[in-house]
């Protein structure tokens, strides 16, 4: 209870300074959101419509900063985000939530794929040390995750989208689809995942597979397995039960972390493949100078990461007590 404690204490410390650290940033920046917008459209706008512009934008700079910094508190609370310059007059959350099930229904899978395929690769490599999946799979896996994933997208258009015309390579279903939760609409979201989930899995899975083979290679030398192959166990119990289960723990943060980052979508891929995520949605934000979206979603990714970390954390101490022990 207290090792829980303790992790929830973190973790809302952690969130306060983010969410205050997000709410200063954007003051601090020179120039106004109500005064941006209308510089787009070659407007100007004085006295109360600009207030009235301001108040919608949550940024009034005829309240103290205090007030401004409460009033934030409460909308952030009640999850109101304010309104979008770029999608205007669209609500920051509704086009946030517009967003979310593209980015972790490509990128949250391919990132639990990646974590499995990899550890799974690695936890054969270490056993079978010298072997054929040793000799083969974590080289090959090393260089291409050295390779940069937006290249690897560029050539999948190239080769699979515009010469072999295979797969759709741009957005993230046919503009002639109408959403809805048929098999024809289904299959074509998927169609149009393929390429850029490929891209990403072919770059991140090596990863996981190196770290998890250097642990389980360290995890088979404790004097534990030892004792196991002593003991005359079977070799799939003493890999699985003895060496992966320990040898897996160091990567469950990483694997947590990554998981927290997979809201903030991938930026490159989605600007190459134009695929509507988070992460091109936080593009758009930062070029058009859309604040309230730029604040929404750095609080958004900000949040997603404690969570996944703090999860990790809980995993970690249910399957090592060692890290619940303190001095």
């Amino acid at each position: 209870m207290r090792f829980l404690l303790r992790r929830a204490g973190f973790f809302v410390l952690t969130l306060w300074a983010a969410v205050t650290l997000n709410f200063l940033l954007p003051r601090m920046m020179p120039g106004n959101p109500a005064l941006a917008m209308m510089g787009k459209f070659h407007g100007r706008l004085t006295g109360q419509a600009l207030q009235n512009l301001e108040t919608i934008f949550g940024v009034n700079t005829r309240e103290s900063l205090l007030a401004q910094y409460w009033h934030y508190l409460g909308d952030m609370a009640t999850g109101n985000f304010g309104t979008s310059l770029f999608f205007f007059p669209s609500p920051v959350g509704q086009v946030v939530r517009s967003a979310i099930p593209w980015t972790l229904g490509l990128f949250g899978v391919v990132t639990v794929l990646a974590f499995i395929l990899g550890t799974g690769v690695g936890i054969i490599s270490a056993w079978r040390r010298g072997g054929v999946v040793d000799s083969v799979a974590p080289p090959l896996l090393v260089i291409s995750s050295a390779i940069p994933y937006f290249w690897v997208g560029m050539m999948f258009i190239l080769i699979f989208g515009l010469k072999l015309q295979w797969l759709p390579w741009s957005g993230g279903m046919d503009i002639t689809e109408t959403p809805a939760w048929t098999g024809e609409f289904i299959g074509n979201v998927v169609q149009h995942a393929i390429l850029p989930a490929l891209a990403l899995l072919i770059t991140t899975i090596g990863t996981w597979t190196l770290t998890m083979r250097n642990n389980m290679v360290t995890t088979l030398a404790e004097d534990y397995v030892r004792m196991a192959r002593a003991k005359g166990l079977s070799s799939p119990r003493i890999m699985l039960d003895y060496a992966a289960r320990n040898a897996v723990l160091p990567n469950l943060t990483g694997f947590a972390m990554s998981l927290g980052f997979v809201v903030g979508g991938a930026i490159l891929i989605e600007y190459v493949f134009n695929y509507p995520g988070v992460g091109y949605m936080l593009l758009q934000a930062v070029e058009n100078e859309d604040y309230p979206l730029m604040q929404a979603l750095f609080l958004l990714i900000t949040v997603a990461v404690l969570v996944a970390i703090l999860l990790a954390d809980i995993a970690t101490a249910i399957f090592d007590p060692r890290t619940r022990t303190t001095r």
